[in-house]
Order: C-alpha cells, then sequence, then structure tokens
C-alpha cells in the first residue's frame, strides 16, 4: 500500500516507494550514499509521498507499519520513542534523532529529551530512515536503541518544480473538522549553480476530549502545526558544493489528549473526558540552520556540518487533584483544597560542528576519519502556583519555583571502514572516543520543596565500538552480523538527602544477525535476530517527595523482527511486517519496584501489520492506486510489570485504508482512513499519584479516533 509502505525490505522498497522495481534504494545510514541492500544494519526506509497519502501528521500515525518501533505520544510534539524494547526509562531519549547530517535534541539529563522529541510534519521530509541497534560510533550519545534519520528534499539546480496541496478531515468525537494546507518550490537561480527550494505548512487538527470540571474545555485537544524551511545549493566549482539551511517550525495544543478513568478503570463522562479545572496549554518551537560544505580531494571528500538551533517549551499542567487536594493536610486544616496549576519552560541552545573525511566508494576498502563538537545550554524552569477555586493566590502561592540551568559539552572523535574480499566477503568496523563535561545548577524555592542553591559538574570519557561481517551470498542477497555498543551520558543530579550527586551513563551491547535479499524476482525478504544487554539503567527514583535521577539495574532485550514482500502481478504488492521483544530486567531493581524478569516499560512485546497495495492505469492520462494496512500491538507496561502502581495499556488491532487519482501527472485527489473501524484501546494507561504517593486516578492515551480525509494536490 503506496500510503502504508513504512516497513518494507530493499525490494519492496523499489517496488513502491521508489514506484519502480528495478531502482536501487538509497541510504546514508553510514554517512556515506549507499544500496541499502548492501548496508549491514536492520534498516527501515519511510517515503515522504507514502506519508502524505496515508495522511500522517505525526510520527505516531506511521509508527505501527515500522518492524520493532513503538511511539506512545499524547499529542504531536511529546512522544516516547523505543526500538527493539529499548525506551527510556529516565529522562535522556534511548532513539537518536537526526536532521539531514546533525543531532537535534539534548544528550543532557534535564532538557527532557525523552519526552520532548522531534516532530517534524511530513511535507518537509524526502524520507526517513530508521536504524535499529545502537549507532554511537557514527552518531554519537543517546541513541542506544536506533536512530530516526530525517532527510529533506534537496534544492534543485536545473528544474523547476512546485507542488502544493489541501486536504479536510474529520475525527469521530470532534466537534469542528480539521484541516491541511501546503506548498513547495524547487527553483534553479543560476543553472547548473545554485538553486533553492522552500516549503511551507499549516495543518489544524480539531479536539475530541472535554473536561468533566470545566465547560469551557470542551473539545480541548485541538492541535495546530505551522512549519516553513528553506534550503539554498550553491555549486561553487566541480567540486566543491554549498547547502545552506533552515526550518522553523511550531506546535500549539490547548490540552493533551489523555482520557480519565477512576482509580478503578472506570470512564468519567463520556469516556473521552479527562479532569482538569484549568486550561493546560502546549507550546513548542525549534529554529533550526546548517551549513553543509563538501570538498572532493580526489582521494577522499572532505565535509564540514555546521548547525545552531533553538527549541522552546512551554506546558501547563493542572496539578489540583494532585497538590490542590493536599493543601489541608500540608497546613493543618488552615487552607482548603484548591487550585494548582504546574508549569514548565524548557529552553535549548545548540550548536554542532562535524567534520569528516571519507574515501570514495569503492569495492575494496572504505574508510571514513571525522571529530565532533557539541555544545547545549539548557533551561528547565517549573513553577506550581496555588489558588482558592475562585482564582485568588492561598498561603502557599507559590508552592514550589525550581530552576535548573544546565551545559553540556562534548568532543569525540571517530572512525568507520570496509574491507571487502573478493565479492563474497566484508568486514565492517567502527570507533569513537567521546569526552563530556556538564554543568549544573539547581535553584529552588517554595514551601513545597524548600530553599536550595547548589552547583554540580562531571566529567565522562566514552569508548565506543561496531564491528560486522558480512557474506553476500550473491547479488541480492546478503547475511550479515553485528556486535556495536552504545551509551548515554550520565551527569551531576539533583541536590537532596538521599539522592546520590553523580549518575553515570547507562551502556547497551547489541549482537545482531541479519539476512536481507530478493529471493527471485517477486520475493523480498529482511529478518533480523538480535539480542541487548543494557546495563546501569538511567532511572527517575522519588526521593522522599523529591524526583532524582539514578542509576538502576540491568535488563535484556531480545528478539526478531522482519517483513516480507510479495509482488505476484505487476502493480500489486503483499507487505508482512512483525517484531517480537521480550525485554525484562535482570536484576531486582527496588529503586523502581521492579524485580527480576519484570517486563520493562513502554514497550510491547510483539507488534506486526499487514499491507496490500494495488497501483493501475486509467485510460491514457490517468492512474489511480488503493490500498489497505493493518496494524497490531499488543499490550505495554507503564512501569515495570512487578510494580504496585503498574497499568497494562491495551492490545489493539487498527485497520487503515487509502485511495488515489492521479490525472496528467499534475492533479491528484485522494481519500484516507485511519482506524476506519473506530476501534476504542488504550496505548498507554498509567495511574497518577497525589502529593502523598497514592493513587489518585488513571490517565489513558487512547488510539485516535476514526479519521477520514480528502485531499487535493497539483504538482508541475
Amino acid at each position: 500500500m503506496a500510503a502504508l509502505t513504512a516497513a518494507m525490505p530493499a525490494g519492496a522498497q523499489e517496488a513502491e516507494l521508489a514506484e519502480a522495481e528495478s531502482e536501487v534504494i538509497v541510504v546514508t545510514a553510514q554517512k556515506r550514499e549507499e544500496a541499502l541492500q548492501d548496508v549491514p544494519i536492520s534498516i527501515t526506509v519511510v517515503n515522504g509521498e507514502a506519508l502524505r497519502d496515508q495522511g500522517a501528521g505525526s510520527l505516531v500515525d506511521y509508527a505501527g507499519y515500522v518492524p520493532g518501533m513503538t511511539v506512545i505520544s499524547s499529542q504531536p510534539g511529546t512522544s516516547i520513542i523505543s526500538l527493539r524494547g529499548i525506551a527510556p526509562v529516565g529522562s535522556a531519549q534511548a532513539v537518536g534523532i537526526y536532521l539531514d547530517d546533525a543531532p537535534v535534541g539534548s544528550s543532557s539529563l534535564y532538557a527532557r529529551s525523552a519526552t520532548y522529541s522531534l516532530d517534524l510534519m511530513p511535507y518537509d521530509i524526502a524520507g526517513l530512515e530508521i536504524l535499529r541497534g545502537p549507532q554511537g560510533t557514527l552518531y554519537g550519545a543517546s541513541s542506544i536503541g536506533g536512530l530516526l534519520k530525517y532527510r529533506t528534499v534537496a534544492p534543485s539546480t536545473t528544474d523547476f518544480s512546485v507542488k502544493a496541496g489541501g486536504e479536510l478531515f474529520t475525527i469521530d468525537h470532534a466537534g469542528n473538522p480539521g484541516w491541511a494546507a501546503q506548498v513547495m518550490v524547487n527553483a534553479p537561480i543560476v543553472q547548473d549553480k545554485l538553486g533553492m527550494t522552500g516549503s511551507f505548512s499549516w495543518r489544524k487538527t480539531p479536539g475530541y476530549v472535554s473536561s468533566v470540571n470545566n465547560p469551557a474545555l470542551n473539545d480541548a485537544n485541538s492541535v495546530e502545526q505551522v512549519g516553513g524551511r528553506v534550503s539554498l545549493l550553491w555549486n561553487a566549482t566541480e567540486d566543491f558544493t554549498v547547502r545552506l539551511g533552515g526550518i522553523w517550525q511550531t506546535i500549539d495544543a490547548n490540552a493533551t489528549n489523555n482520557i480519565v478513568s477512576t482509580v478503578a478503570g472506570v470512564p468519567i463522562g463520556d469516556g473521552w473526558s479527562y479532569n482538569a479545572f484549568l486550561p493546560e496549554p502546549f507550546h513548542k518551537s525549534i529554529d533550526y540552520y546548517s551549513a553543509v560544505l563538501d570538498y572532493d580531494l580526489g582521494f577522499a571528500t572532505l565535509t564540514s556540518v555546521s548547525t545552531y538551533s533553538e527549541t522552546k517549551t512551554t506546558s501547563v499542567q493542572d496539578a489540583s487533584l494532585v497538590f490542590g487536594v493536599a493543601f489541608p493536610a500540608l497546613s493543618g486544616g488552615a487552607v482548603p483544597e484548591g487550585l494548582a496549576p504546574f508549569s514548565i519552560e524548557l529552553g535549548l541552545e545548540k550548536f554542532t560542528q562535524e567534520i569528516r573525511l571519507a574515501s570514495p566508494s569503492n569495492d575494496r576498502f572504505e574508510w571514513m576519519i571525522g571529530a565532533f563538537y557539541t555544545k547545549e545550554t539548557s533551561e528547565n524552569h517549573q513553577l506550581v502556583r496555588t489558588f482558592d477555586f475562585s482564582g485568588e493566590p492561598n498561603l502557599f502561592d507559590p508552592g514550589a519555583i525550581v530552576s535548573l540551568p544546565s551545559t553540556f559539552k562534548e568532543m569525540a572523535v571517530f572512525a568507520n571502514a570496509t574491507a571487502y574480499f573478493g565479492d563474497v566477503f566484508a568486514l565492517s568496523g567502527g570507533l569513537r572516543y567521546a569526552k563530556n563535561k556538564q554543568n549544573f545548577q539547581q535553584i529552588s524555592e517554595g514551601p513545597f520543596i524548600g530553599v536550595a542553591n547548589f552547583t554540580g559538574s562531571s566529567k565522562e570519557d566514552v569508548f565506543i565500538y561496531s564491528i560486522s561481517p558480512q557474506i553476500h551470498i550473491s547479488e541480492d542477497a546478503m547475511l550479515y552480523a553485528r556486535v556495536a555498543n552504545g551509551y548515554r551520558p550520565g551527569g551531576p543530579n539533583v541536590v537532596f538527602p538521599g539522592v546520590p550527586p553523580q549518575v553515570a551513563a547507562d551502556t547497551l551491547v547489541n549482537y545482531e544477525i541479519g539476512f536481507k535479499g530478493n529471493l527471485g524476482s517477486t520475493l523480498a525478504v529482511e529478518v533480523a535476530g538480535f539480542y541487548m544487554d543494557w546495563t546501569d539503567i538511567q532511572v527517575v527514583q522519588p526521593f522522599g517527595g523529591v524526583t532524582g535521577q539514578a542509576n538502576g539495574p540491568s535488563a535484556v532485550s531480545k528478539g526478531v523482527e522482519g517483513t516480507v514482500t510479495w509482488r505476484p502481478v505487476r502493480g500489486l504488492s503483499l507487505v508482512a511486517s512483525a517484531a517480537y521483544a521480550d525485554a525484562k530486567l535482570t536484576a531486582d531493581a527496588p529503586e523502581i519496584s521492579g524485580v527480576d524478569g519484570a517486563r520493562l516499560p513502554s514497550v510491547p512485546k510483539f507488534t506486526g501489520s499487514v499491507q496490500a497495495d494495488y497501483s493501475f492505469g486509467i485510460g491514457e492520462n490517468a492512474s489511480g492506486k488503493v490500498g489497505v494496512g493493518l496494524r497490531h500491538s499488543s499490550r505495554l507496561a507503564s512501569l515495570p510489570s512487578s510494580s504496585p502502581n503498574n497499568l497494562w495499556s491495551d492490545p489493539y488491532t487498527a485497520l487503515d485504508a487509502n485511495a488515489a487519482v492521479t490525472f496528467d501527472d499534475h492533479w491528484t485527489v485522494r481519500v484516507y482512513a485511519r482506524n476506519l473501524t473506530n476501534k476504542r484501546a488504550s496505548t498507554q494507561r498509567s495511574y497518577t499519584l497525589n502529593a502523598f504517593g497514592a493513587q489518585a486516578y488513571q490517565t489513558n492515551v487512547p488510539l485516535q479516533p476514526r479519521t477520514i480525509g480528502v485531499a487535493l494536490d497539483m504538482a508541475f
């Protein structure tokens, strides 16, 4: 299904994503252009056009068709991403995110990268590469589970083109329709020398969740996404090119998608309700600037990648049923129950510089060496206000003021090489040495937390490696093995009795064996088995009413993933994908109420999908395509499965479909449906605890209700 071909192996991608069965899919997973078939890494390539066909507006809309990938998202811009059973247990991301050639997001402990990940709108995406397993040798810290690599559309110096489109869609239970509009222009400025591309996207998703405690918060979880991108390509000489770019995106929401049940699991209101008294606005913006210089020296290509980005996130959570209900107990009865808005402001400024020297691609010996530097300055401000129900401040106000500014600096050198021994055997390997330094300050005041002003610092040295032997059975089939490790940086901790002053890096070693290839002209198979050993896991742990970072237990994730594609006749593609990950603690972990053998949180044991797509001609000047897809996820835990506060999500199966007709290669009318049967399920279910650690209510992240859309696109 062209709209649902995210999880295809090389052969299937050649048939559907590239729209030509003989075309080779090219990826940049090893920071050089290579055929997907020849890369000894488990990779899924998602085509940007397929995302638009599907009506995808964010990561969660297509993750179900990527083997081993799970995205839990309460709204665009707030996503917990896992690959191969590795999800963040602490506050730092476990899956790295790259935008073209540079990392985005933070590697530090206090920027909350585990939750606030980059979520680009599909119109800015030429493709997305999902790399499974640690990618630290080439991509650095915080990619222990894998990597998402967004690829944007490159400017053309030869051809002018313009694309534009608009769509309308409905979501069950939403009071209003949603809409989206986008345009992209690619234009040469000086023929063969200078070209520019620019795009603009605007998307409004309606809300379908309402508060039972405030009638003004009706259909409150509406979201508005606005984004723009400009890129300039200059071919200065035959050997020297410069590519400059800028991306801007904002996300504004009025509430999360979460719905609420009682502690016993009984839904409140009409079942699409939550319990906030106060508005819970969310805003996220990212400004990203890049400069990529390539100089062909003949024997090698010298590349410089410089980026600067600013990310700002502000959110308000109504904590009235967490802190507000505790006012009488905390004041000896002097202060009645009231309102407690909890606001968080996060800011991140990030500069990166990478310089690398890479040999030309050949069939004997390929090599790459490089150096990397990054500096992050982050702000983390938290404020708990306290009011009575009339909105007047009470005696506690402000309940807590916390500031956690920090800096993170890292320098690294790396090398990667592949040696070919004839046409059959090859050996790839990589090394990376990294050194980071962090500074941290804790400033706090207020009756809920006390007065503090402390500073801390830390230093770490890390050595990363990978090795991968390959056997090329034929030009179209390869067996490979891979051993690689990765890490997430540690750092200084908050100062509070019982909290350890430092958090060490956690590390993961991945052992993998895989096969990818075409079996004849109609069948393609990609399969990999893995064993991942995760030690010193970073966790968030309560210490006497304050949460701090700590190193916890060890865990293992072992499993298998694969995709099979069959093309029995021209235009028809049938795809089946599945992933099994048994991710468990291997030691008792009292700090997170875990015991040996408990399931890790936020990861299902099994995910799978089936897809069918058929493309066909209509007369002389039109073509059509229809498709259907089915995605399934087993249940997942909110905490280690042994925790008394753990809750399980629902297993679910959702049906998606789409169809499109294109006229004269210029005009396309398409329709799509996600969750066509309107399946009701909780993709994550967890307890919200009050100020005394008691269970207050259940919070559920629902599967988005049935969404049906119609769109008109033009391309010239």
